[in-house]
């Protein structure tokens, strides 16, 4: 009977890997451990009952000890109230930067919050879900807190749900997703800025006392000048192959805040969410506001293993799709532009057909009568046919492309609209906009207000409308490319709903349609872009099979923000095209579009003979090696970033098989080869590999015999030199298990 009441004990106070709900009522010292398989986040309640997060790190093996964790740190908090809150309230006993800061509907901002219960629900072996109940002693409002566990990718999802039942509206003045807490030495940040066609630009710094801030106010196309990415590095700067790191993402397609503080201690705050800015937030009584998600993996082990994780999660559980297949494509944007009709559309069926590639996907400039689109000035809005391009329809072309042997998509950007334009003309009530302001525009366009259900009811039509008249569309490119300036919504003036609900209703009404969408049509393959890469998150890819990392399609360049990239999305989800920029050969280009979803933007049909022949071969062999690039194990091997090459390894599950892509990325001091072998990651150490080049230009033969085998141990540990030199300056790897 004792033995049974100690093991009872010990479930309450957090059982790493209940296989039950476990429910915990108040007790003294509540311990509540969110952990993966290599990590925990623990927290704990103190004498006041206010939740603490007492300790990241390795779980240890017996949990019974975590109970003494809390006693082992010895902070003097009289001046800040506490740092390691688990959600900082503000107006009370903090004087911390706060996660949550409100106004109730009595006027008080004055929030506390003290633990009440919290429960842990097993989903499945590897998935579990644990809430934290959270409320105020005097007013009827509370918290609760999420914590979502992958167990075995160890990634953690974290939100926050409020809600209350005040007479009144509660105005939320801020409402992070997360608030975490750091106890060690020496914290390393990389965060990723940039501008248009200069996106993900990693900056890598060590943190000092205070508060380092990234964050957007942009509405749509958020991350054009930062991103919502980050990696956090402990003890030392961040490393491929070593040491504990935290890479993460919050999931949010608006403006985002994430606040990274080094506090009197030295320790780390970190506090993530919707940006605040111009974003109070008018909670009516008994709604729920829940916030967006912060998505993270940890890994002791470097960015390389938190990327793997990251990519196995993504692909299982969050990118729509993600285990599925993907289609190539030829896209007439930089063939044709605007300028083009029925006929030109038609040959270019014929250069997909000729390629290889799935699909043909007719980009911008097919709609609009009364202001036709010649031009990105007009027409956007009236989705409708350009009767002079296009007299036989879209419908037409589908059927025509399907005669070709290839499918159809089509480029949509539904929730903006030129003034040059019938729906503007009829609805200006639907357009942000200031009615007292001159107007702004980006990109000659402005944005539709999809906080209104009747805009939402339009963007869906579009869509939908596209589907019922052409049920054989097979794909669409959904853009992106203005922001919001003058954020003013007619619809919530007319309701009585703050102005300040716009950023947030936006996104909100944005969501609700591509639900909409996806319950319709749940697997029609749909890209998200916005100018490239000014969007592509975690929340918006539960929609979206795929998106466009940038309008910079240099090939050097398009290296780098691939390499970034990957950091945080698996290659199934970054689309690359081979288009006419940079000054590299047409081999080069092609060979670091395949390291992602293999498209191409290019006038085929003019292509020189063997420049023809070896896409073709090209786009066979991407046929043969895809399945590892979309859904194999991604190693980083030689950083560009730091060195004359890049090179990356994408290996299958059973690692039966890889392929390597290398590259010359300096040529500044006349290099004339490789110097050193490339060292090899995720083989298997006791298999034999033959290793063979491909995608070899017309009339070239490799410098690689392809004659020799190799154990995994060899290659990784002594390494293969791929024989990169100025002739050579693209190398593409088939490492295949010698049978």
């Amino acid at each position: 009977m004792r033995e049974k009441r100690q093991t009872y004990k010990r479930n309450q106070i957090g059982l790493l890997f209940s296989l039950v709900i476990c429910v915990c009522n108040l007790t003294a010292q509540t311990i509540i451990p969110i952990a993966t398989e290599n990590n925990v986040l623990l927290m704990q309640t103190d004498s006041n009952n206010r939740l603490r997060m007492v300790y990241f790190g390795k779980p240890l093996q017996n949990e019974v000890e975590y109970r003494n964790v809390a006693a082992s740190y010895n902070y003097d908090e009289s001046n800040a109230g506490i740092y390691n809150s688990a959600y900082t309230p503000a107006g009370t006993w903090n004087l911390s930067e706060p996660a949550i800061q409100v106004k109730h509907a009595d006027g008080n901002p004055s929030l506390e919050l003290k633990y009440v219960s919290h429960k842990k629900e097993k989903l499945d072996a590897n998935i579990s879900v644990t809430s934290i109940l959270l409320k105020d002693p005097v007013y009827a409002f509370e918290v609760t807190l999420f914590y979502k566990v992958w167990e075995k990718e160890n990634v953690i999802e974290q939100w926050t749900e409020i809600k209350h039942k005040e007479k009144k509206p509660v105005v939320l003045q801020k409402y992070a997703s997360a608030n975490l807490y750091f106890a060690h030495k020496d914290f390393y940040l990389t965060s990723f800025q940039g501008e248009y066609l200069k996106e993900m630009q990693p900056q890598e710094t060590k943190l000092t006392q205070g508060i380092k801030t990234i964050d957007s106010k942009l509405g749509t196309r958020a991350m054009l000048l930062q991103t919502p990415n980050f990696i956090v590095s402990f003890g030392k700067p961040a490393s491929e192959n070593e040491g504990t790191v935290m890479l993460g993402q919050l999931a949010w397609s608006s403006n985002f805040k994430l606040d990274f503080e080094i506090d009197s201690h030295k320790n780390l705050r970190f506090i993530a969410g919707i940006n605040p800015f111009a974003s109070e937030y008018s909670l009516v009584p008994n709604e729920t506001f829940k916030t967006p998600s912060l998505i993270y993996a940890l890994s002791n082990n470097g960015t390389g293993e938190a990327s793997r994780n990251l990519h196995d999660w993504a692909r299982k559980y969050r990118i729509l799709d993600g285990e599925g297949e993907r289609l190539t494509l030829l896209n007439n944007w930089e063939a044709t532009y605007f300028d083009f009709d029925e006929n030109k559309i038609k040959a270019l069926f014929k250069d997909a057909k000729d390629l290889g590639v799935d699909m043909f996907l007719l980009d911008d400039g097919w709609f609009g009568n009364k202001y036709p689109r010649n031009n990105d000035d007009a027409g956007l809005g009236d989705w409708q046919e350009n009767k002079k391009k296009l007299p036989s329809g879209l419908g037409y072309l589908v059927k025509e492309a399907k005669k070709e042997g290839v499918k159809f998509g089509i480029w949509i950007e539904p929730e903006m609209v030129n003034p040059r334009s019938e729906l503007y003309e009829k609805h200006q009530d639907w357009v942000i906009r200031q009615p007292e302001r001159p107007e702004i525009y980006y990109r000659n366009q402005l944005v539709l207000d999809l906080s209104n259900p009747q805009v939402q009811d339009f963007v869906y039509g579009i869509v939908d409308d596209l589907f019922v008249k052409n049920p054989e569309l097979a794909f669409i490119k959904w853009d992106c490319n203005a922001v919001i300036y003058n954020a003013y919504s007619a619809y919530l003036h007319k309701k009585g709903i703050p102005q300040s609900n716009l950023y947030v209703d936006y996104v909100k009404g944005l969501y609700k349609v591509l639900q909409r969408i996806r319950a319709k049509y749940p697997k029609v393959p749909i890209m998200l872009c916005s100018g490239g890469g000014g969007r592509g998150d975690y929340e918006f890819l539960k929609y979206f099979t795929e998106f466009w990392p940038s309008d910079d399609t240099d090939p050097i360049e398009r290296i780098f923000l691939q390499w970034d990239y990957s950091y945080f999305f698996p290659a199934i989800a970054t689309c690359n095209h081979v288009t006419d920029w940079g000054k590299q050969p047409l081999k080069f280009r092609v060979d670091v579009a395949s390291m992602g979803k293999l498209g191409f933007d290019i006038v085929a049909g003019e292509l020189e003979a063997n420049d023809k022949v070896f896409c073709k071969q090209a786009v066979e062999n991407y046929n043969s090696f895809k399945d590892i690039v979309w859904h194999g194990d991604m190693f980083r091997l030689v950083n560009p970033h730091e060195n004359d090459i890049a090179a990356l390894i994408y290996v299958n599950k059973n690692k039966s098989k890889a392929i390597m892509f290398n590259y010359l990325i300096n040529n500044r001091y006349a290099i004339t080869a490789t110097k050193r072998p490339v060292i090899m990651k995720g083989l298997d150490p006791l298999k034999k590999y033959k290793i063979k080049e491909i995608n070899l230009y017309p009339e070239t033969s490799s410098t690689i015999k392809g004659e020799e085998y190799f154990t995994g141990d060899y290659l990784m540990k002594v390494g293969f030199n791929p024989n990169v030199t100025l002739k050579r300056t693209s190398v593409v790897l088939e490492i295949e298990e010698a049978k």
